[in-house]
Formats: C-alpha cells, sequence, structure tokens
C-alpha cells in the first residue's frame, strides 16, 4: 500500500516535532503546558498542528488508494502532503510566515482534492 510511505515519513516527522517539544521542556524546566515560556509555546504550536491535520490527510490518501485511485495520484497527494507539513513545521519552528502560508496551502489543497476525489469515488 503505498499510503504507507507517506505515512512513515510522516510519523518520523511527528515524533521530530516531538522532540522539540520535550527539547524545550528539558531546557526551561517546565513539566506541563507552555509554563508561558515563548520558545516552547512554538513548539509545541507546531507539533500539535502536525497532529490535527496529518491523520486526516492520511486517512483520505488510504481510502482513496483503497478505492481505485491511480498510483501516480497517490504519489503526487502523498509528495504534496509530505511537503505541505514539512514546510509548515519548520516555518513555525523558524517563525517564518511564508512558509506557513505554502504549508497550509498545500496541506489543504491536498485535502480538498482527496475528499473530492473521496465522494466522486463513493459516488461511482
Amino acid at each position: 500500500m503505498i499510503t504507507s510511505l507517506y505515512a512513515g515519513i510522516l510519523a518520523v516527522w511527528i515524533c521530530y516535532l516531538s522532540v522539540q517539544v520535550i527539547k524545550q521542556r528539558r531546557k526551561h524546566r517546565v513539566s506541563h503546558a507552555d509554563g508561558q515560556v515563548d520558545d516552547l509555546t512554538v513548539a509545541r504550536g507546531a507539533h500539535s498542528n502536525a497532529t490535527e491535520y496529518i491523520p486526516i490527510g492520511l486517512l483520505l490518501l488510504m481510502l482513496a488508494e483503497f478505492n481505485g485511485a491511480p498510483e501516480w495520484a497517490i504519489h503526487i497527494l502523498g509528495v504534496l502532503l509530505v511537503v505541505g507539513r514539512l514546510s509548515h513545521g519548520l516555518a513555525v519552528l523558524n517563525r517564518k510566515m511564508k512558509g506557513r502560508v505554502f504549508g497550509m496551502m498545500s496541506t489543504f489543497g491536498v485535502i480538498g482534492l482527496l475528499a473530492a476525489l473521496n465522494v466522486v469515488q463513493a459516488l461511482l
């Protein structure tokens, strides 16, 4: 299953973002929430955004694949999802708005296309 490739890549990305949160917690000695530490708030934001959008993106990708979408389409959408999520997360961590906008546009585009594709596949 092609989606497994993108799920694996994005799982590693979520682990990377988790480590960024852990590093900030240790650095600032904050055991829960953000302790009103800006760097920890930023790291938590990058992580939580990834955990909000990656699951629905992967679920829609998997369903499209399961329902017979062409392999090339699954790969293109999978790559765009990964690029969007990496771009967004890195931009958040580095406080760059441009990358955040690109990342969210890419993510929303993939989710929107996959949602439409799944609806069409369900109706056929």
